[in-house]
């Protein structure tokens, strides 16, 4: 399988509570991701994670997978079109 450029969007609700779990799972998959961006917004005590990754979409199945079964985290992805 090949690996594509994409994107994995993360809401984390809580951070305090959900914020360690997250980055526990995002070391693990840390060879496919290639940028990370994140920005805490402070009145609605979120926080919101953009990644951009190298992967395969079982990678990313498994990185998604992982990330939407932390209590108070929500997620979604984008891989670019097989060339």
């Amino acid at each position: 399988m090949d690996k594509r450029l994409g994107f994995v969007g993360i809401i984390i609700h809580n951070r305090k509570k959900a914020a360690p779990a997250v980055n526990g799972v995002l070391t693990e998959f840390a060879e496919m991701i290639a940028g990370r961006m994140g920005i805490p917004h402070v009145k609605k005590d979120l926080n919101v994670i953009v990644l951009i990754v190298d992967a395969t979409t079982d990678e990313v199945g498994s990185l998604t997978g992982k990330l939407g079964k932390i209590e108070g985290v929500s997620v979604k992805s984008g891989l670019s079109k097989p060339e």
